[in-house]
């Protein structure tokens, strides 16, 4: 039995998971000031023999260096890595590597469409993978806690939010609920919107939530969408394997 370790280290959180044939075992998530500490656990918990990281931040050197001194077989994924999808991307330098998964999962989890994986994070990216196994791009805008701080922080009288509503009036009373109306039902217009233009645009269509704020977006949206809160994990796995294959 193949065992693997795939990494998605995020601005914010970092997110864990150990595979077994292919099949995901175990997912872990970490305050990433912490994760190194709790890698080191999994690596002497489970022993697995492939890792795998996806990192968005720069300074991942020390548990990169702690991965290659248990398993040699270890992948650090940039925008380069071989995929076994088409890499269509312009700039691949500066892509980042959990795009890349995001859409290599989307593609062999619905294979037969073509797809738009919406991840809401610290920035929400919107990535598209065509039925033909090609990753063509897609945009990046603010996610919903960086538009609330860049408000704040960018004027001089408007307050920092830090408790959001669960359903944020349409038409605010007060800034607070201004601020809140703006950010979310801003937001959910825009992902709307950018599906519907994708649906009109292509046959075939279909969207996929993700990232850390997609559970409190998931229901606010008019548009049919699934939602997968570890498709970067399997993106990785699948990742993982096309570099390093299991013996025949």
């Amino acid at each position: 039995m193949s065992v693997n370790i795939c990494i998605d280290w995020g601005n914010t959180n970092v997110k864990a998971a150990i595979f077994a044939d292919k099949k995901m075992q175990k997912q872990f998530s970490f305050a990433a000031d912490v994760a190194g500490e709790h890698i080191a656990s999994l690596l002497e918990t489970h022993k697995p023999e492939k890792a795998i990281i996806s990192a968005v931040v720069p300074d991942t050197a020390n548990v990169v260096d702690l991965l290659r001194s248990k398993i040699v077989t270890t992948v650090v994924v940039t925008g380069s890595t071989p995929v076994p999808i088409n890499n269509a991307y312009l700039s691949p330098e500066t892509l980042g590597p959990d795009r890349l998964a995001l859409v290599t999962g989307a593609h062999f989890h619905y294979a037969d469409k073509n797809n738009l994986v919406i991840s809401i994070g610290t920035c929400i990216t919107y990535n598209f993978v065509q039925k033909t196994k090609t990753f063509r791009g897609g945009a990046i805008s603010p996610g919903m806690h960086m538009r609330f701080r860049a408000m704040h922080e960018y004027t001089g009288m408007l307050p920092q939010i830090s408790k959001i509503d669960e359903e944020p009036l349409m038409l605010g009373y007060d800034t607070d609920t201004c601020l809140q109306s703006g950010v979310v039902n801003g937001m959910v217009a825009e992902i709307d919107g950018i599906i519907a233009d994708y649906a009109g645009r292509y046959p075939d269509f279909n969207a996929v939530l993700t990232g850390g704020d997609a559970p409190y977006f998931a229901s606010k949206l008019k548009s049919k969408i699934f939602a997968d809160p570890d498709l970067a994990l399997k993106g990785l796995n699948i990742i993982l394997d096309h570099n390093v294959p299991l013996p025949a």
